[in-house]
């Protein structure tokens, strides 16, 4: 019993932001979860290069990294899931945690990339909050 699948659905539906880049950087795909996550509504960030959500401090590293994975086809991450700082649309900090693929044409050529991502920002504060607590701890005199 086979079903048809709405891909489009799935991508609006699912609780993760899937955002999706051409070879250029330009933002072609941008869901309903990557609106909450990051602010932007899709008609404000499509068109628009990642760096509406790449923290100014990572741009550099970002686009040498991204434009060699589109020259040569090929990418060092992965299915790694990639922690890094990313940025809202009013200004403050994001933390996340995203895997990404290369996307390619009938001809098998580089296309672009996906990014499926999660906001675990309050993740992240919890488990720094508590490693410090853990420091203060282990830095106190035992009696």
């Amino acid at each position: 019993m086979s079903h048809e699948i709405d891909l489009h659905q799935l991508i609006e539906v699912i609780g993760d932001a899937v955002v999706v880049s051409n070879v250029a950087g330009k933002i072609t795909l941008w869901n309903h979860a990557a609106e909450e996550t990051f602010g932007y509504t899709a008609v404000e960030a499509l068109g628009q290069n990642l760096d509406i959500i790449t923290p100014e401090r990572f741009r550099v590293r970002h686009w040498d990294g991204y434009h060699h994975s589109m020259e040569t086809g090929t990418m060092k991450y992965g299915k790694q899931t990639l922690r890094v700082p990313a940025v809202h649309k009013d200004g403050h900090t994001l933390s996340i945690a995203f895997t990404v693929a290369m996307l390619r044409d009938e001809h098998h050529q580089v296309s672009g990339v996906v990014a499926v991502i999660r906001d675990e920002t309050t993740r992240f504060l919890e488990e720094k909050e508590l490693k410090k607590r853990l420091t203060e701890l282990e830095s106190k005199p035992r009696a």
